[in-house]
Formats: C-alpha cells, structure tokens, sequence
C-alpha cells in the first residue's frame, strides 16, 4: 500500500510541479523515447539474468502491492504451529512426527495454519530439519551448520532479485543519455528547419534524459530497496523457526523452545511472554 503511495506522491509531485511553471504534459509523452529506455532496459534485464530472476522480478514488485504478511499475526501463528510441532514430539516422540513431516499437506497440525503451510521455504525447511533429527545421526553444531547453510542459499536466491532491479536502475539514466543523443542527431539532420520545428526536437531529445533519470531514481531504484526490505522480513521469519529447531534439538522443553523463538522477532511483531502463554494454552 505504502509503495503505492510513494509512487503516487514522486510522479504527482513531479508533474504538479511542472505544471505549476506552465509545462505541458502532452510535451512529456514522447513514447518513441519510452520505447528506447524501457526496451534498452528491459533487453539488459534479460541479458544480465536468468528466467527465474527475471519471473521473480515481475512477481516480487507485484507482491508489494499487498502489504506485508510478515506481521504479528503471522508470527503469532508461527509460535503455535511450532509450540504444535515440538509438543507432538514430547508425548510421541520424532517418530509420532514422522507422518506430519513426510506429507505435510496431509497433517492435521499443519492444515490449521494457512500461512505457514502455504509458506515456500517455511513449511520445507521445518519438515527437512525434522526428518534430519529423524534420523538421529546430527549433532547440535552440525545441525546449526546445515541451517545457517540453507538459510544462505535461501537468502542469496532472493537477494538477486532486488540486486539485479538496481543494477538496471543504475544503467537507467545511461540509457536515458542514449535516447537523448539519438534526438540531437535527429535535430541536428533538421537543422535547416523552423525554429519551433527544432525546438520540439531538442525538447523531445531532453526528455530521454529526463525519463531515464526519473525511472531510476523514482522508481526501479525504490522498487528494488522494498523488495529488499520485503526479504529481510522473510529472513527474520526464517530466523524464529531456525532458533527453535536448534532449542528442540538441544532437548528444551516445547515452552522453552517457542520463547527462543519469540525473542527472535523484532519487538514491533512480538508477542508478550503472556499472550505466548495464552497462544500455547489454546493450541494445546
């Protein structure tokens, strides 16, 4: 919502301003040079990465249109499912687990919590350390360095999207000097022509430059910080669920394994130690 408005109030501010000193909008509509940025841009954005990133581009920048879920209630629901997990472990031991982890979209734990269980990377990366415990032949150290491990490779797979968007945003005002050369050569081959003739093309030249300054600073720039933002919300997520993993392998009490992860979340997003306790009395 806030990106939104952001982009509501850069373009508005910009064009209320122009039209304050008596700009013309129409005079800005220069889609030839919309043609030559936004193609030259888009053409270096497949050049410089892989399908994935690109796809992951389009579908990132429209997932900031919805706020972010990464909020106390998700946290909240993160709490119980795990405080579920590991208090099924106590009275069962790992193996009662093993047919809530081996088809998750099956269990009747993870079925009541919808974002978790709809969650890319949540929901395997749980199960995956589980079935790993499982097995019984990790110890604790070895274990934090299998999770830190796939939480970087998970990091590192969204951090190129965000990287790659500011790397074309930084190439922008590059590609808006190009539209506005090939305009002055435009101009220069009407020379001879009338004074308003020429000073439509200078003008339609300088709007290139405008365009490429404006889409970079206004726009991919910004668009790729928030992506960025929206990543390190899903890491701090990650975080709580690796914190608790490694307080359950230690052999910590279900309680004591969810307060470990409950002091991992950012204070805005955290529940209370009571509203924890009320959490885990209406999940047991």
């Amino acid at each position: 919502m806030f990106v939104i408005v952001g982009l509501v109030v850069v373009f508005g501010s910009i064009l209320f301003g122009y039209t304050m000193h008596h700009g013309q909008i129409v005079v800005l509509l220069q889609w030839s040079e919309f043609i030559i940025i936004g193609g030259a841009a888009f053409g270096a954005f497949l050049i410089s990465n892989p399908i994935s990133v690109v796809k992951g581009a389009f579908a990132s920048t429209l997932g900031l249109i919805k706020p972010n879920p990464y909020t106390e209630k998700a946290y909240a629901e993160l709490l119980k499912v795990l405080y579920d997990v590991f208090q099924k472990a106590r009275k069962d031991g790992l193996v009662g687990l093993e047919a809530h982890i081996e088809d998750p979209d099956k269990s009747d734990i993870f079925k009541k919590y919808d974002f978790f269980r709809n969650h890319h990377h949540a929901l395997p990366f749980l199960c995956d350390t589980l079935k790993v415990l499982l097995t019984g032949a990790v110890e604790d150290h070895h274990l934090a360095e299998i999770l830190d491990m796939d939480l970087e490779r998970m990091h590192e797979e969204e951090q190129a999207i965000p990287s790659a968007m500011a790397v074309i945003g930084d190439a922008l005002p590059g590609f808006g000097i190009v539209a506005a050369v090939l305009g002055v050569v435009i101009t220069m081959g009407a020379i001879g022509g009338s004074a308003q003739s020429i000073g439509e093309k200078v003008a339609a030249a300088l709007v290139g430059t405008f365009l490429g300054i404006l889409l970079s600073y206004g726009l991919v720039n910004p668009l790729a910080k928030a992506i960025e933002a929206r990543n390190r919300s899903e890491a701090a997520y990650m975080s709580c669920i690796r914190t608790a993993l490694l307080a359950f392998a230690r052999g910590d009490a279900p309680m004591t394994c969810v307060e470990f992860a409950r002091r991992n979340i950012e204070p805005v997003d955290r529940p209370t130690f009571a509203e924890l306790e009320a959490l885990t009395r209406k999940a047991a």
